[in-house]
């Protein structure tokens, strides 16, 4: 289980959001993902997450394309504005399980569980954050030679096995999950 004082070595204390006790109390979901919001909580993680801002209504208000509603938990406006539906990370009421949702309401499974969710994003955040050849500020593609990219691929090609071995379904397919799609598109 990864802890608020983990998340915040990289991210700092400032970017990690923990949920208020009293508005996830009411939600849908494993008691176990309620206790990891509170006392862990989200961090803002590199060309992932520029919001954390967990929900406050006890009904998910976040709908999918497909009908499904989840608890939102963060938001991303991918560069559009802010008029747009943004993209957000959300958990499903019962089984916990978080999934990305992008416009125009696409969900694409993250992860199994709020637990298998806040590890992946650590394990990715601190590796982001301390690699020299993905850790921005201008994003990676500014500033890579051709073997720079050559060496960014295999990292990422790394990453993306370490990150598997963590939660395994979040993996299980390409189409539809949104820790092989941002890794494969890291460069472009």
């Amino acid at each position: 289980m990864v802890t608020f004082d983990q998340l915040m070595a990289w991210a700092g204390a400032e970017k990690v959001a923990r949920a208020d006790p009293g508005i996830v109390s009411g939600w849908r979901i494993p008691e176990t993902a309620k206790a990891l919001l509170v006392e862990v909580g989200i961090p803002v993680t590199p060309r992932l997450i520029e919001h954390v801002e967990m929900q406050s209504e006890t009904t998910p208000t976040l709908h999918t394309a497909c009908g499904r509603s989840l608890y939102c938990l963060t938001y991303d406006y991918d560069g559009g504005t802010s008029t747009e539906r943004p993209s957000s990370f959300g958990v499903a009421p019962e089984t916990g399980a978080v999934y990305y949702v992008m416009p125009p309401g696409d969900a694409w499974f993250a992860n199994s569980s709020i637990d298998l969710w806040l590890r992946t994003l650590h394990h990715y955040g601190r590796h982001v954050t301390e690699s020299e050849l993905l850790s921005e500020p201008d994003g990676p593609e500014e500033h890579l030679s051709g073997e720079d990219e050559e060496n960014a691929i295999v990292e990422l090609a790394c990453l993306a096995e370490e990150l598997k071995k963590i939660d395994p379904p979040a993996f299980d397919g390409y189409v539809g999950f949104i820790w092989p799609e941002l890794l494969d598109r890291w460069l472009y």
